[in-house]
């Protein structure tokens, strides 16, 4: 089944406690650190739109790609009635085209863990730095091997809200470093009556020496790893991280 279907109908709500404004203030920080004031700047993974929108309105030419059609459709009913220019398409992140280079890439909400295999995700990596202009950056999150491993593991987790509930029954596979989201949503309809979804979604928890070793194999170069918002090096005990990497020909 695909991800992000029926999920799509509820993500924003279920999602209303993320402090999107608080992560394009770091996210925007980090960008203008390496020069990257103004200009066209690409988002892997962008889902609904709602960190794209904050980054145009950061004044950046934003351009959204996500694999989800359902996704896309609220990011651009949410941008009609915003009023914000950006430019959606749907495509696979291993696989993405486009016309020309950006000054950016950036890739949040650990999209990039959604890449289960080595070698895509080596794949990303070579098309984003294709993709880039000269000397550009490409900043994205990762969820750590240790949130994986201490924090989800083998648990269930469950919400209840008056139009949605969830059910997740999270199971982590240390060998393989798999992490599977096995999601049951009941959503409220209008005559109130609640409907029930499945979507089962994988993720890969990637240690940062992988990631150097794919970033060099895809011919960019490693800058930094960040403990998410903040400056500093991660720790052992880092649930996110942020991992800079530039563009170093093509």
């Amino acid at each position: 089944m695909e991800i992000y279907t029926s999920f799509s109908m509820v993500y924003d709500q279920l999602m209303d406690n993320v402090p999107y404004e608080d992560w394009c203030a770091y996210l925007t920080g980090l960008l203008r650190d390496y020069g990257c004031r103004e200009g066209l700047v690409l988002e892997l993974g962008c889902g609904t739109g709602a960190l794209t929108r904050l980054l145009a309105q950061a004044g950046y030419d934003m351009i959204g790609l996500d694999s989800s059609p359902d996704m896309l459709s609220i990011a651009r009913e949410r941008q009609a009635e915003e009023g914000t220019e950006i430019l959606y398409l749907q495509q696979d992140m291993r696989e993405f085209e486009l016309y020309g280079t950006v000054a950016a890439v950036v890739s949040l909400c650990d999209s990039m863990n959604y890449i289960t295999e080595y070698k895509e995700l080596v794949q990303v990596f070579r098309l984003v730095n294709n993709y880039l202009d000269p000397g550009g950056y490409f900043i994205f999150d990762l969820n750590t091997p240790y949130k994986y491993r201490e924090l989800l593991a083998d648990n269930t987790f469950a919400e209840n809200r008056e139009d949605c509930s969830f059910i997740w029954e999270n199971t982590y596979d240390d060998e393989t470093e798999l992490n599977e989201y096995a999601l049951t949503l009941f959503v409220r309809e209008e005559d109130g009556r609640y409907e029930r979804f499945e979507e089962f979604h994988y993720q890969k928890a990637y240690p940062i020496e992988s990631v150097k070793k794919a970033a060099a194999e895809a011919g960019m170069e490693f800058i930094t790893v960040n403990d998410a918002f903040t400056r500093e090096e991660p720790s052992d005990i880092s649930e996110r991280v942020y991992v800079i990497l530039k563009e170093r020909g093509k």
